[in-house]
């Protein structure tokens, strides 16, 4: 069964109380990793989706790429990065993956597993692009690969990973495979964004994703995807949340499962609602459901769960919310009214680094922040 987001429910944000997270100050804003820009991140996780806990600490993974004079240029280059955060501050332990060992030409986002013994990790990511290619393409696959987890002197490290393989493909029919979209930024289709998860109702696995409709008569053809792990291998289902008409991005899509109800949560921006229908702004939205098939209910009865402040509406982006309803996402940039057109601006605003942690309420289909 696949749910609809309405243009009716994304309609009525206008007419509602517009939650908002916090403003982030620019000036309090400090890099953790001079030199890169930083964004997407997650956190190595157990089975029930808490952040493990791993040398006094925990292991994230984010999206890197030095620091260019056009930020949205990062996209073009991004690898995933592993640091390890404790008490004392992060640490970086460099690129996740040894150079050219990607099936893709960049890495994007996904999320990472770990075994119940705590001596391997799973990493689930997005090989965009092909490994070689001379022109870039949006080309999206997901795959997986495992490392052996070690602890030297209190640092994490991982190795030996094992060679990736495709967890599963488009299959043309429901899911888009032609990914260019017209190859700018808001047009752009989806097959990324693995998150990992264990239905705590019978113990099956699933890769919820961020897709794209195939069959579709609009450009606006977002939707959340879910694949299913059988005998070993993941086998498609139809999209658990579709936004046909109404977004092309339901970016980093994931879910959790709090107090008997599951709860689906995704990230998209003003600029990829459909043109001459209604927007919502750039924030966290979200759908429950009883079970992981649907239906789907939005949160709020719209599906906004918090927007960027009026003041301020491109200061972060790509949240994601964990069991314990704390949600991270990283700076963007802070202290703007509007998108600056011109890069060398949106240089001197892109932050790239972690924002402040927030936290969640919710109780049914009410969601707000604590």
């Amino acid at each position: 069964m696949t749910t609809a987001w309405s243009a009716c429910a994304v309609a009525a944000i206008a007419n509602n109380p517009m939650p908002v997270a916090p403003v982030i100050d620019p000036a309090a804003c400090r890099p953790i990793l001079p030199g890169f820009d930083l964004w997407d991140y997650w956190p190595v996780q157990e089975r029930d989706g808490s952040t493990a806990e791993i040398a006094d600490g925990a292991l994230y993974m984010l999206l890197s790429a030095p620091i260019l004079p056009d930020p949205d240029q990062r996209h073009a280059i991004a690898r995933i990065r592993l640091m390890h955060q404790t008490a004392d501050g992060w640490r970086d332990l460099g690129n996740l993956l040894p150079d050219g060992f990607s099936p893709g030409s960049r890495e994007w986002s996904g999320s990472a597993i770990i075994s119940d013994n705590h001596d391997r990790v799973t990493l689930y990511f997005t090989a965009a692009g092909h490994r070689g290619e001379v022109e870039l393409s949006f080309d999206q696959r997901l795959f997986e690969t495992t490392a052996t987890l070690a602890v030297d002197d209190g640092v994490p490290r991982l190795f030996g990973w094992t060679t990736p393989a495709e967890s599963v493909a488009s299959d043309g029919k429901i899911y888009a495979r032609d990914m260019a979209g017209g190859g700018e930024i808001g047009t752009i289709k989806a097959f990324r964004d693995p998150a990992w998860f264990c239905d705590p109702a019978d113990g099956r696995e699933y890769l919820i994703f961020a897709a794209s409709l195939e069959q579709s008569s609009s450009p606006w053809n977002g939707a959340v995807g879910l694949a299913q792990r059988e005998y070993g291998c993941w086998r498609l289902h139809v999209p658990i949340i579709s936004a046909e008409g109404v977004n092309n991005e339901l970016e980093r899509p994931h879910v959790i499962y709090h107090h008997g109800r599951y709860y689906c949560f995704w990230s998209t921006q003003r600029k990829v609602f459909a043109q001459h229908g209604p927007a919502g702004p750039t924030g966290l939205y979200g759908m429950v459901a009883r079970s992981l098939e649907g239906a789907w209910t939005p949160l709020n009865d719209t599906g906004l769960v918090f927007a960027n402040p009026p003041s301020s509406p491109a200061q972060a982006y790509s949240w994601q919310v964990l069991p314990d309803l704390s949600v991270f996402s990283f700076v963007d940039k802070p202290g703007l009214t509007e998108e600056p057109a011109d890069p060398a601006a949106a240089r001197r605003h892109f932050v790239g680094t972690p924002a402040p942690l927030l936290r969640l309420v919710l109780d049914g289909n009410r969601a707000g922040l604590g």
